[in-house]
């Protein structure tokens, strides 16, 4: 059924709100997500997590403590019987308009280039911002506003396809 592309916080993992998350113990998965990712894994051909991550960029975190924190979440999805193909992220600051940081596509064309049968046009993009939404709208992907701030959808009506409270929600509906 194509490829899923993943924003994290917000969508995956509880939001810090004005902060970042730097350790393992600041990853909150957020209820039904494991579930969710699993319904995934029987749907779409791949499953990809694209994150922004300036907390690198920032000097709060390195890429060991990321890569910490990630592999501890994959072997969550694994035993919950889902799967994440690929984790792209991007340290860069905001300031510095990296191609590869969102709303910019350079996250969904390393992907491409990585799993080269990744049709962007067939696959969806989910995500809890603006930002998300336009990530998908300009790689050409199909968009889904998950989370408490569905107003983004009503503000950004041309960006948006789908809403849904949350992750596990979207899952179900598929």
């Amino acid at each position: 059924m194509g490829s899923l592309f993943l924003d994290r916080d917000g969508v995956i993992n509880r939001r810090i709100i004005d902060g970042y998350v730097t350790r393992r113990d600041d990853f909150v998965i957020i209820d039904g997500v494991l579930e969710a990712i699993s319904v995934f894994a029987r749907t779409f051909d791949h499953i990809f997590m694209v994150t922004n991550q300036q907390g690198i960029g920032k000097g709060l975190m390195t890429e060991d403590d990321l890569a910490d924190i990630h592999g501890w979440f994959l072997q969550q999805v694994e035993a919950a019987g889902g799967r994440i193909d690929r984790i792209y992220h991007c340290p860069a600051l905001k300031s510095e308009h990296s191609f590869m940081r969102k709303p910019s596509i350079g996250m969904a064309l390393q992907a491409r280039r990585d799993y080269p049968d990744v049709v962007l046009k067939q696959s969806v993009m989910v995500g809890d911002t603006a930002s998300d939404m336009l990530f998908g709208r300009r790689a050409g992907m199909t968009t889904v506003l998950v989370g408490d701030e569905p107003e983004i959808g009503r503000k950004h009506p041309h960006l948006v396809d789908y809403c849904y409270p949350d992750l596990l929600a979207y899952a179900k509906s598929l």
